[in-house]
């Protein structure tokens, strides 16, 4: 008789290892089921954790030739020790997906590596790389197997020269010139990266602009702080062909409106337009599992799909595909399963772009209150303005609190600055409190910090700012 589970998840990534660590919490005998030798998902293993370690490092790397010698430090024989580098970032990889494991031991749940497919409601299908498939039997089945990165038709990616953000984290030496194709979260950042270490980056675009979503004014002054930190960008643009046959790659780009075609080199190309639902080979038509026209899962209100007992979260269903999303939705399910009232509020989700400057926002933008007919107010501090800005050698970007006319609830908030990461999460708790902007501007921030310039543009929508 094969093992039997009240909750049994596909997927370790953020969404399904806290969705497990909560079930277990809340009573449940947990499983989960993982492809990988290692659990964490495309985050930990690829993704956000491995790219935030070399952003991290190459910011300091930067911050050493640039702006050590203002603060009167010295430095000689300053260099990249790449190896070096990437060793920090599987250090850590392993440090975090290693830390999943011993919480999956804490909370008891049982952990089977392998292929996870639906054999039927109530029955999930085990099939590792070596050896002898098995089913386990569950009163509920989680759909949470993330997403793959998208490609262009007829680019053949191999990991190598061209590049998705798998092989962008992995590169072996730096590239004398770098092609990111899309202007997104992930091309911004992986091209960050490499152009602090030295490549040439050109950022080619199909819209008219970068970080297609994110408020427009927040986007267009970003680009300017990139183009000064030598990016280069061709917008309204399309790649059709990457020719590999020489020692350089040969780009083909031309107008998205159609146009005389361009040809650009460059040792890598990076395809950085986005993601797909993971939904493939999970035995999910078979199931009876209804997909949209996207491929993702359709679920109700509650993560349920229209099959009893199997439900979604995370990337393969509808919504910002991110990590915290996932895991909001993850403890939600959960907790819905054992009877509470698992709610996410997809009005207060904040988003980062973890450049340097980095870019945070939560809730709407400008655009969107506009064309939802909403009168509204926008209050903006600079951090040319902020003393410890000044200090930091960090006065690039702005705060822009975005105020509804008449009752001052706080209906978005954007940062661009040193820090924005952090800093958007006052703004994330005063909008879930449904809070006004004078409540922010009347609550007490330390002097001098950077979260001095959110208070101030909680001001400026009001009767105006103090320091500017």
């Amino acid at each position: 008789m094969s093992e039997q589970f009240d909750l049994t998840i596909i997927g370790t990534g953020p969404g399904g290892y806290v969705c497990a660590i909560r079930a277990a919490q809340l009573g449940m005998k947990v499983a989960v089921v993982e492809k990988r030798a290692t659990h964490g998902g495309t985050c930990l293993n690829i993704g956000c954790i491995p790219s935030k370690a070399l952003l991290h490092a190459s910011e300091l790397y930067e911050e050493a030739g640039h702006n050590f010698a203002k603060l009167g430090i010295a430095v000689d024989g300053l260099n990249v020790d790449l190896p070096g580098m990437l060793k920090h970032k599987d250090d850590t990889v392993k440090s975090n997906t290693s830390g999943i494991e011993f919480l999956f031991k804490k909370n008891k749940i049982t952990a089977f590596h392998g292929w996870g497919s639906i054999e039927a409601p109530g029955k999930v299908k085990v099939t590792p790389d070596e050896g002898d498939a098995q089913v386990i039997e569950s009163k509920h089945i989680v759909i949470a197997t993330g997403s793959d990165s998208a490609n262009l038709p007829g680019i053949e990616i191999d990991e190598k020269r061209v590049v998705t953000s798998t092989g962008a984290i992995d590169l072996q030496e730096v590239p004398e010139k770098m092609i990111v194709v899309g202007a997104g979260v992930i091309g911004l950042e992986l091209g960050s990266v490499w152009a602090r270490l030295g490549a040439e980056v050109t950022v080619v675009e199909f819209l008219d602009r970068i970080l297609p979503g994110m408020d427009g004014e927040v986007a267009k002054n970003f680009q300017r702080t990139l183009k000064k930190q030598g990016f280069k960008f061709k917008l309204s643009t399309k790649v059709t062909n990457v020719d590999k046959s020489g020692d350089k790659l040969n780009v083909t780009v031309e107008p998205a409106d159609g146009g005389e075609a361009e040809a650009l080199d460059a040792d890598v190309v990076l395809v950085a337009i986005g993601r797909t639902p993971y939904t493939e080979g999970l035995g999910l038509e078979e199931a009876g599992v209804e997909l949209d026209e996207r491929r993702r899962v359709k679920t109700d209100d509650h993560y349920k799909t229209n099959v009893d007992g199997i439900y979604a979260i995370g990337d393969v269903v509808a919504g910002p595909m991110l990590a915290h999303k996932a895991e909001d939705e993850g403890v939600a399910l959960a907790e819905i399963l054992a009877g509470q009232a698992g709610h996410v509020n997809y009005d207060v989700i904040p988003g980062v772009v973890y450049t340097n400057p980095e870019v945070a926002s939560v809730g709407k933008t400008e655009e969107e209150v506009k064309d939802a007919g909403i009168e509204y107010k926008v209050g903006k501090f600079q951090f040319t303005a902020n003393g410890r800005a000044k200090a930091m050698l960090a006065t690039d970007g702005f705060v822009k609190i975005i105020a509804d006319k008449n009752t001052d609830r706080v209906l978005g908030a954007h940062i661009v600055g040193k820090g924005a990461g952090e800093m958007i999460h006052e703004l994330a708790v005063l909008m879930e409190f449904g809070g006004s902007a004078e409540d922010l501007a009347r609550t007490c921030h330390a002097h001098p910090t950077m979260s001095e310039a959110v208070r101030e543009a909680a001001m400026g929508c009001g009767d105006g700012t103090i320091h500017m």
